[in-house]
């Protein structure tokens, strides 16, 4: 029987869309030993502006539940809600802090730090989002004074079809992408709904740049902001970086 791990060197608390299959996964494979993710859910079933605004209506209440379980960080989990603006990206964590008292962080602050701790500012991006979504990343990103040189989406609504998306379909996604825009720094595969985790170190040996993923991201910049600086190997370049 395998040992059973409480999280004695840290909880992360996680608010993620109510329809996404597969962020829990992969966030626990790539905690280190004493790291735990506590996760809740916000209703997002579709990737339109309403729905997408309508996952934080609830933000406070979730937060609250969520600081129940004495987590020394919160995290909104959620590219497309976290990236829908840099108002609403620095308005979230704000309301989470404010209403539990405790540290909070969302998945466009991961991007941002994972960007800044690679040197990365030309950057290839493939989503499976509608194309309003990944316009809006785009813009986020342009932001933040990062350059997005290629890439594409796929068009798919809801994280149910997300997660469904084969890996190999995304790897040809990216490879395309690769091929067609040379000269990124790195290569960022947005969407905490995908099954990108197993691609990122093939990827990176074949592709020969960091490749980043929204989940990838999000372990490494909770953990960083809790102080857990271990390296955890397979999972890409990221995640070896203090």
């Amino acid at each position: 029987m395998s040992a059973i791990d409480y999280g004695e060197r840290a909880r992360i608390g996680f608010l993620v869309p109510s329809g996404n299959q597969v962020c829990e996964a992969e966030l626990h494979a790539m905690m280190p030993p004493g790291v735990a993710a506590l996760v809740t859910r916000l209703e997002l079933r579709g990737s339109s502006e309403p729905e997408l605004l309508r996952m934080v209506e609830a933000l406070e209440p979730a937060s609250r539940l969520l600081a129940d379980a004495r987590p020394a960080l919160l995290a909104f989990h959620c590219t497309a809600v976290s990236t829908f603006a840099p108002a609403m990206a620095a308005d979230i964590p704000k309301r989470m802090t404010a209403a539990t008292n405790l540290p909070a962080t969302t998945t466009a602050d991961g991007i941002l730090a994972a960007f800044a701790a690679l040197g990365a500012r030309r950057v290839l991006l493939v989503t499976p989002y509608i194309a309003e979504v990944h316009a809006r990343e785009v813009d986020f990103l342009a932001a933040h004074g990062i350059d997005v040189v290629g890439g594409s989406m796929l068009g798919l609504n809801t994280n149910a079809e997300m997660a469904a998306l084969p890996p190999e379909r995304i790897r040809e996604q990216a490879r395309a992408a690769a091929a067609a825009s040379p000269g990124a720094q790195a290569f960022f595969i947005s969407c905490t709904a995908i099954r990108s985790a197993p691609l990122i170190a093939p990827l990176e040996a074949e592709l020969g740049m960091p490749v980043v993923t929204s989940n990838q991201i999000m372990a490494w910049h909770a953990m960083r902001r809790c102080g857990i600086a271990d390296a955890v190997p397979g999972f890409g370049h990221l995640l070896t970086l203090a």
